[in-house]
Order: C-alpha cells, then structure tokens, then sequence
C-alpha cells in the first residue's frame, strides 16, 4: 500500500525497534543513499537503533554490514547508501540535510516532537517517493492524532501478546502480571490510544471553543510560570492568557508558552499583554523571586504586575479549575493542542512539571479572586484607546480595562 509515513504503534517488547531496523536495510538495499535516523537523544539513537539488541548493527547480516562512525554520526553500508542520526533534543541539526527515507522511534517522548517532525518532513524530498517509519509506544498528544489521521498515514498495532515468542519469559510474565486489566496495560501492552492518562483532572469533552464578545469581556490578565533555567532539556515558561466574561465564565485567549531564555519569555508575556489588551501580567515567583519582576521590568518598565506564591501542592491548585471546565464555565478562543495535551495527561503527584497548566490555573484563580492580595500592587493603568486586539477583532478602549483591584 503507498504511504508517506508509516505509524507502528507497539505495546512494550512488541518489536518496534526490529521493525525499524528492518526497515532501514530493505531500503538502503532498494538503493536510497540518504536516510535519517531521528531518536529522543543523541543515546538513545546510538543505543537503541544503532547498537542495540534490535538495532540496524544487529540486523545486519555480515555481508551488508555498515561501518558505523559515531564520530561523524553516520553509518555507511558497501552499496554507498548513508545513514545520519539526528536527535528530537536539537530540531535544527534536520534544517538543511535532505533525505529519501528516514525512521524516527518513541517520537512522542521527544522535547521539541512538532518541531523535530516539521524540519524532518521539510527535508525528506529527495527521490520519488519520500518515506518514514514511526515507531513508538502511543501516547495521547496532538502530534500523534494529526500523524494518524491523516490520508497519507499507514498505520500498524502490534502488541506485546503477538511477540510473545520472542520475548524472554520472565519479562513476559512479569510486564503482563503488572498491567493486565489495567488502563496503563492498554497503552503499555496493547498499543491502544488512551485519550486521558488515568487519574488527569481533565478530559477531552471539557474543552469547548468559543471566542468572546468584547462587550462582554472584564479583564484580562496574562499569567506566567516561569522555567527555571531555558537549557534544551527545561521545562517551559508557561505564559497563558485568560479573560474574565461578565457572565461569570472565563476564556482562554492565547499560549505563549515555550522554553524561552528570560528575555525572551518577558517579550512575549509582554507582546501577548500589549496585543491582547490585558489590564495585569501576574507571575508565580516561588522560584525566580524578585528576578522575574526585574525581568519583566527590563523590557517594559511600568508593566502592571502582581507577584503570586505556590503555598499549596499544584494538585490543591488545580482541582477548583478543573472543576470549572467540568461545569462548562470555562472556554477556549480556538484549540490550544499543547496546552490541552497537558490538561489532560497531567496526574496528581506525577509527570512533567506541568508549565503551561501552572500558568492557566494561576490566571483563572487571579481572576477569581484567590490569589494572596498582600501582594504588593505597582501601578493602575489604562489599555491605550482603540487599541486592536489581534486575531479577535477585539478593542479595549474603555474603562473596563482599569484594573479592578484599585478601584
């Protein structure tokens, strides 16, 4: 069957990695010269699809064996056909190099995965029939629902059951006892999508979209949960925008999250501030401290801003807005699929530290009235009149835009 990508979605010990590995040296056989291999780390690609139990070395027979220069990250087989490995930790290095073929494995799992995948489809041009294998464990993110979804996409389930065979006894015995019957099981061993990770405070059917009237907007404010650190492998700064409505519901406006330096993620807390007309930028400090206002303060020095701290557990924090999504009273101006993707894999006690969550749930408490008020206030201002609120048509050039808390 004709494909551009082909998704296999594997239960552990399924084997994914011996279906890549295959794959690569019928292609390379086939006479395609340039090939990507694409791995979560530079490691990961040499330990497991190179070096590994199941890797292309291992696979090899040793006629067609390829001399593999980790050096220069590249393996070349007799017939001339090359290998490149690249890492879903640094997109960029997919900027430039084009290729006929490529295999990318445990894609979800990557830091930057849409980036990663977009550099990767923009230089996998070369020949008549461009082509990658994906081979990963699912995982419930909108990058892995657009691959699957669209027309050109075949995909392949196998579960760790259909490898039995060629699975060691005790890992058999052992994986299936511990998760059989259980909704980890059916994504672990079954390869099944699982929409929500068990015990998230979020589903997928709270989520309703719909951009508000500017009659009928209160305030708006920009919330930041700032990284500490902006290295590849930190967490986001999670920059969230939330209006109050005067009916008593809220909307999400934008996401501007992202691992940013601290000047960067100051510019866009203050752009989506600027473009959105929002009368506070709030921000918890509970790592940063002083230094985020001083961030912020250096790129606009009289921004209105309050200052918030975490005196209790993100799950105390997040209970009460979830249960607002759950009510229906709370909206989104268009789908935030990152955001989203957070809300709803994100458990109690567990997971990545959740940035853009964080800075939603901060938004909407402010709004709701729940933030410490000891926090010292700067300034009052007025949005500039007639300013335009991009992309919602928005303006806000009446005194709604005071900030209510001096008033």
């Amino acid at each position: 069957m004709p494909f551009s990508v082909w998704y296999v979605k594997g239960g552990r010990g399924a084997g994914k990695t011996r279906t890549g590995a295959e794959t690569i040296r019928r292609w390379q056989a086939e006479g395609y010269g340039y090939i990507a291999l694409v791995g979560q780390t530079p490691g990961d690609v040499r330990d497991v699809m190179v070096e590994g139990e199941s890797g292309i070395l291992a696979c090899s027979p040793p006629w067609n064996k390829p001399t593999y220069e980790p050096s220069r990250r590249r393996l070349t087989w007799p017939n001339g056909a090359r290998a490149v490995t690249f890492s879903g930790a640094n997109p960029d290095e997919l900027r430039g190099p084009q290729h006929h073929k490529a295999w990318v494995d445990e894609l979800p799992a990557f830091n930057y995965a849409s980036e990663t995948w977009d550099n990767l489809l923009l230089g996998l041009r070369l020949g008549d029939n461009p082509q990658v294998i994906v081979t990963t464990t699912p995982k419930p993110i909108g990058l892995m629902r657009s691959i699957q979804s669209d027309p050109h996409t075949v995909v392949t389930l196998a579960t760790t059951f259909q490898n039995r065979a060629n699975l060691a006894s005790s890992f058999f015995h052992a994986i299936t006892e511990r998760y059989r019957g259980t909704r980890t099981g059916l994504q672990e061993l079954y390869a099944l999508d699982l929409d929500e990770a068990e015990g998230a405070l979020w589903k997928r059917n709270y989520f309703k979209y719909e951009a508000p009237l500017t009659a009928n907007i209160e305030r708006i404010v920009v919330a930041i949960d700032p990284a500490a650190s902006s290295k590849p492998e930190s967490d986001e700064t999670g920059i969230v925008v939330v209006a109050k409505l005067s009916n008593g519901t809220f909307c999400v406006m934008d996401d501007r999250s992202g691992r940013y330096s601290p000047d960067v993620w100051a510019m866009q807390a203050i752009n989506a501030y600027t473009e959105l007309g929002a009368d506070r930028v709030i921000a918890e400090v509970n790592n940063g401290g002083e230094m985020v206002e001083h961030t912020l303060r250096t790129v606009k020095r009289d921004i209105p801003y309050r200052a918030v701290h975490a005196s209790r557990g993100k799950e105390v924090r997040a209970e009460p807005i979830a249960a607002l999504y759950e009510q229906g009273k709370v909206f989104h101006a268009r789908p935030f699929v990152e955001l989203e993707d957070q809300l709803c894999t994100w458990t109690k006690g567990g997971g990545a530290s959740p940035d853009r969550l964080d800075a939603l749930v901060w938004a909407i408490t402010y709004l709701m009235g729940g933030t410490d008020r000891k926090s010292q206030v700067f300034q009052t201002v007025y949005a500039p009149a007639g300013r335009r609120l991009t992309g919602l048509g928005l303006d806000s050039n009446d005194p709604r835009y005071r900030d209510k808390d001096e008033q």
